[in-house]
């Protein structure tokens, strides 16, 4: 067979047979070579190998890069994305969006529900508007301590978004950053100043009752309570109240949201 009327895959293939061959011819005359050389020149050979083994292993870790960790600027912008796409409007079931929203909440995915600050009476049925302009209707399921928690049928299809843990006021630091999306759309950024059983004190303006705090982790501190700026009704409260077994009505339980 003329070699020209090769393909251009045979031609690869015939190239990767002959540098086979062509190793394996090396390496066992190599070795034919060696068992009838000197010792002092398989010493040296051996001694050669060693060392260029050493030398490419200690390059080995050079070798590997590392990702960049995370800049303070990405975590800030991440975590605030977060809490942006758990921002929610509530509407009166009754009236729906035709008149200005009762309340803001925070969207609570693992346990499909949202909470938000019970500073005014609010009604039993709602429609919440969440982030990505959809609607779903929802009924008060628990409440007390200033927390009113609406809970969706188990029918409903809700937006998916970060889940986020409920961080206990316990695993607070003082200085700790908080970051809040405010009722109005903007970005706050602030230091946790104090913590109580009962509240968490930051630094932040006042971002509206009900609108959700985080952490740098995205992972929420508290809601807005409404009632000076910085306050927050801290996440053992919602948790406390996501669990209770005694309540105006029955939910799904979580402990994270």
């Amino acid at each position: 067979m003329n070699i020209e009327e090769l393909s251009k895959s045979q031609l690869i293939l015939l190239t990767i047979l002959v540098n086979f061959v062509t190793s394996i011819a090396t390496g066992i005359l190599t070795v034919s070579l060696l068992d009838h050389a000197p010792a002092f020149v398989t010493q040296t050979v051996n001694r050669v190998v060693e060392h260029t083994i050493e030398t490419v292993a200690q390059a080995a870790p050079a070798a590997v890069i590392s990702a960049p960790a995370p800049s303070t600027q990405d975590l800030v912008t991440a975590a605030l994305a977060s809490d942006a796409e758990r921002v929610v409007a509530l509407y009166s079931a009754k009236d729906g969006t035709s008149t200005p929203a009762l309340a803001v909440g925070t969207y609570l995915p693992n346990a499909r529900a949202v909470v938000t600050a019970a500073q005014d009476a609010l009604p039993k049925d709602v429609l919440v508007e969440f982030s990505d302009n959809s609607y779903d209707p929802a009924s008060l399921s628990r409440d007390g301590k200033g927390i009113a928690i609406y809970g969706f049928a188990d029918t409903a299809k809700l937006p998916k978004v970060h889940a986020s843990t409920l961080v206990p006021g316990s695993d607070l630091k003082l200085g700790e950053t908080a970051l809040a999306i405010g009722a109005d759309g903007f970005a706050a950024t602030g230091i946790v100043s104090r913590v109580s059983e009962k509240s968490v004190h930051t630094t932040l303006p006042d971002i509206g009752a009900g609108s959700g705090a985080v952490d740098l982790s995205g992972n929420l501190i508290g809601i807005g309570a409404g009632a000076s700026s910085g306050l927050l009704i801290p996440a053992d409260a919602i948790a406390a109240l996501l669990t209770a077994t005694s309540t105006t009505a029955t939910s799904t339980t979580a402990t994270s949201s």
